[in-house]
């Protein structure tokens, strides 16, 4: 086989010749759109306009009123392009002086439209309309009004090989969706200044999409994606977002890893995989006690949310779900990484910040598919308001009065429920109402989360009889709450006796025995029984559930769990290869004939 070598190593460098040649061919089409194009930005009422080209190798970004005339800002775009010195200007420069040697000639700028002058005294708002043509000296300009654009482009500040990078892009006047990623990469490094090469002939075509995975051969490379934004044919100026890091490399094997092999593909066109996860909150992660006394085994690297989220991502996007119920959801965590990285997966969530913590629930749903979901309504409510504040629940107020002590601390908390009510897009009959939520943590607080339950439950009933009657139910969160406990005994049996423990867990001064009946049918365990759900270093056990409606959905697959080993591997979760202390539950569901 030696003899063949030498061919192979001349396709390969014809190869990787071919994929110079294209990289240098985009590059050229990308510079050429950029230096043909006037883009402006002229929003009704909004006073100023923004006018932003390439004149002599740098952007142009004027910012301008909207009633000014037409001939001020023309004006001052051929006083900038004399001083210039390009092509507009004739001014000359020296080489150890950047005053010109001599006065620059004036550059005639004008702005025309079907080869006629538009007129001087035309406001700006009115002046620059698509279709128009800019002149600066011998340079022309389409104008391109409202074009698409980034208003915010950046790369994660944490780059893992064998992990995916996702921009946080948001556009304006486009669609991400549309938008145009092109990877690069090259091997340069970071100068003590924290300054990197960025010399051109050192990028190299790595790849293209909304996602780039880099690979163990990437690491100690940097990352450069250039981003067009786009809304259908309609192409704005493209943003080139260079990283500050380089690629590291990553923990190698995930507790995740194995669980991947059984969503390989989506759930079939009439399944629906389902999937609820508390991912561990920065705000809590990040506190004193979080670092040395409920993980002290997890490196503080580990405990980051720039690391952790590259494993949180790996993972919820390997499990290809189309229903998403996130707890302990960072309101910053949501919009800046969140949403934007599983946009690119197709996935669009919804928020709802708990009060005063800065996290909350997030529940996504798989869109771009006709056999997949859409929103119809929003449903979500603080518990503890509605409580206070809703006839619908004035019975157990009423109930709960009985114990002022109680009464003061439920009505003071900020336990929140999102509900979410959908159809699926290829059976348009097939409702759905979701319930995501996360109950009060303290340990002996059974009697609180027996409450925010018959609330909760009280919320979801009415709903589904007004929003939408018939319709399955799936109820997913982290309910703080074992198999046993008085909240799984409503929900899974439809009621609790005065004499659950539960109803005394906290304390005498606190009891409140009540019979507390669901307004809902019996529900059913989508993930059956699992050894735990949560496991730290001081306790494991079962506190998230996949509740469902048995009647009107049936399970076709549960996901299987971590291997106890795989959980414990790092001695005890979050960890390395792990990015929070509870673990996803995943179920492939199908509504029932």
């Amino acid at each position: 086989m030696l003899k063949y070598l030498p061919t192979t190593s001349r396709l390969f460098s014809r190869c990787v010749t071919s994929v110079t040649r294209t990289f240098h061919l985009q590059k050229h089409r990308f510079l050429s759109r950029m230096e043909d194009s006037v883009v402006v930005r002229c929003v009704a009422g909004e006073p100023k306009l923004t006018i932003s080209f390439i004149l002599d190798g740098s952007h142009r970004h004027m910012l301008r009123d909207q009633t000014e005339e037409l001939g001020k800002v023309l004006l001052r775009i051929a006083n900038n392009a004399a001083r210039g010195g390009g092509q507009g200007g004739r001014a000359k420069k020296s080489k150890k002086s950047k005053a010109p040697q001599a006065s620059a000639e004036p550059v005639v700028v004008k702005l025309l439209y079907n080869g006629e002058p538009v007129s001087e005294d035309a406001e700006n708002s009115e002046a620059w309309q698509d279709g128009m043509t800019l002149h600066i000296g011998e340079m022309r300009y389409e104008v391109q009004r409202n074009g698409p654009n980034f208003t915010r482009a950046q790369l994660p500040g944490c780059l893992l090989a064998g992990f995916p990078v996702c921009p946080r892009l948001e556009v304006e006047f486009g669609r991400l969706e549309d938008c145009e990623l092109t990877w690069y990469k090259h091997e340069a490094t970071i100068s003590p200044e924290g300054d990197a090469s960025t010399k051109e002939a050192e990028w190299v075509p790595a790849g293209n999409g909304r996602v780039f995975v880099p690979s163990n051969l990437d690491i100690g490379s940097r990352l450069k994606v250039v981003a067009t934004p786009r809304d259908g044919a309609r192409s704005g100026l493209p943003k080139e977002l260079v990283s500050v890091a380089t690629v590291e490399a990553g923990p190698g094997w995930c507790t995740c890893d194995n669980r991947h092999a059984y969503t390989g593909r989506e759930a079939g066109p009439e399944g629906l995989r389902v999937l609820s996860y508390n991912i561990l909150a920065d705000v809590y992660a990040q506190t004193e006690m979080s670092r040395t006394v409920l993980y002290p085994y997890c490196p503080p690297y580990a405990l980051q949310m720039d690391y952790r989220f590259n494993l949180l991502l790996k993972e919820l996007a390997g499990y290809k779900a189309d229903l998403l119920c996130l707890q302990e959801v960072d309101t910053g965590v949501f919009s800046d990484s969140l949403a934007p990285a599983l946009d690119a997966y197709g996935l669009e969530g919804t928020f709802r910040v708990k009060e005063r913590q800065h996290e909350g629930l997030a529940t996504f749903y798989r869109r771009l598919s006709k056999s997949r979901l859409r929103l119809l309504s929003r449903h979500d409510v603080m518990i503890s308001e509605a409580l206070a504040s809703d006839p619908l629940h004035s019975d157990m107020l009423e109930r709960l009065s009985a114990n002022p002590v109680l009464k003061d601390k439920v009505l003071h908390l900020s336990t929140t429920l999102q509900v979410s009510v959908f159809e699926k897009l290829n059976e348009p009959s097939n409702k759905l109402c979701v319930g995501n939520t996360h109950l009060y943590w303290h340990p002996k607080g059974g009697n609180v989360r027996l409450v925010q339950m018959g609330v909760a439950l009280q919320h979801l009933s009415h709903v589904i009889q007004q929003e939408a009657p018939g319709a399955a139910f799936i109820f997913c969160g982290d309910f703080n709450s074992t198999p046993d406990s008085g909240v799984c005994q409503l929900i899974q049996g439809g009621l609790v006796p005065d004499s659950h423990p539960d109803w005394v867990s906290s304390g005498p001064e606190e009891a409140l025995p009540m019979e507390l009946r669901s307004p809902l049918p019996p529900l059913l365990s989508a993930c059956g029984d699992p050894a735990y759900t949560n496991y730290v270093g001081g306790f494991h056990g079962v506190l998230d559930y996949v509740f469902l409606q048995p009647d009107s959905l049936e399970v076709d697959q549960v996901i299987p769990m971590p291997t106890h080993e795989e959980v414990t591997s790092h001695q005890a979760l979050p960890s390395v290869a792990h990015p929070s202390d509870h673990i996803a539950l995943v179920c492939d569901l199908h509504f029932r004939p």
